[in-house]
């Protein structure tokens, strides 16, 4: 019996804020290497994350949510998306299925995949949300309608994991030959510094509201690894004088909770002891300012 070639290849996941992305990739990998939050633009950077089994490795990029830029910051964000694009094997679209096509759905296929030669799959998302089969037949019309060319598509559920195999076996169709990138029990490219920086700012997201997520950027100052535990020290950047305070809170008490959430999942991921120390600091307008993006990281 002839042996089954290996596959490997790269593919780019791309969608509007919100859309369920980084829970995506967090499914296939069945481990959290991307934060994911009710808040738009969550993920600022291109994240790598890398799928093995015994026939094929994917490495999958999961990229910033599509959004027109207000300032220098999300210009950036752009940027890393279209980066993402140019070389990989294949483009998984991922949309809203509860949702007919919309705007920035329209502004993703005009500017991003119109003209592209390479593949592309569209991921409807979000099935365990809508029962009408009748509406999801619609809205999945209203997407293939705004290609020029019959395109493949795949419903599934990143939440529950719903038809997760099958869009496994149909990444692999589009998959060239080759070897292995990474070992097997390579999961992400991201260094423990870089991890710890986003589940950070995960809990600034999910302990504060309205502009304050994004106006902030962590900085780990430094990251000592030992057996038994991690000690991590990490600055807080913020936009303004007051968001200064609203993140520190009444005496240290919103700070101290940003801290405890983000140590108790830094604890799953490092699967020991983290100690985790947390200042703020402003930088007034960093995210209008190139160099001061270049500083924090984003390049």
């Amino acid at each position: 019996m002839k042996k089954k070639e290996f596959k490997s290849g790269v593919i780019t996941l791309i969608a509007r804020p919100n859309v369920g992305k980084s829970t995506l990739v967090n499914k296939i990998l069945n481990q959290k290497i991307a934060i994911t939050t009710c808040v738009a633009q969550t993920t600022r950077k291109n994240l790598k994350g890398i799928y093995t089994d015994c026939d094929s490795q994917i490495i999958i990029i999961d990229t910033p949510g599509i959004h027109k830029p207000k300032n220098e910051l999300g210009n950036y964000l752009i940027s890393q998306s279209k980066e993402a694009i140019i070389d990989t094997d294949l483009i998984l679209f991922m949309v809203d299925i509860t949702k007919p096509i919309g705007i920035g759905d329209k502004w993703i296929i005009e500017n991003y995949l119109k003209n592209s030669k390479t593949p592309i799959l569209l991921v409807l998302n979000k099935t365990d949300l809508i029962k009408d089969q009748n509406k999801r037949e619609l809205n999945l019309y209203s997407y293939k309608s705004f290609f020029e060319k019959n395109i493949d598509t795949i419903k599934i559920s990143a939440k529950t994991g719903k038809n997760l195999e099958d869009l496994i076996k149909k990444i692999k169709l589009y998959l060239p030959i080759g070897e292995k990138f990474y070992s097997d029990d390579i999961i992400t490219d991201s260094s423990l510094r870089q991890i710890a920086a986003e589940i950070i700012r995960e809990a600034i997201i999910k302990s504060t509201k309205d502009e304050i997520p994004h106006n902030t950027a962590v900085l780990i100052d430094s990251y000592s690894e030992k057996e038994e535990l991690d000690a991590i020290k990490a600055t807080i950047i913020v936009n303004q004088d007051s968001q200064k305070g609203i993140l520190i809170g009444k005496q240290g008490s919103m700070l101290k909770k940003i801290g405890i959430n983000a140590r108790k999942e830094l604890e799953k991921i490092v699967q020991k002891k983290v100690y985790l120390e947390l200042f703020v600091k402003v930088q007034k307008n960093w995210v209008k300012d190139k160099k001061a993006i270049k500083n924090l990281g984003f390049e």
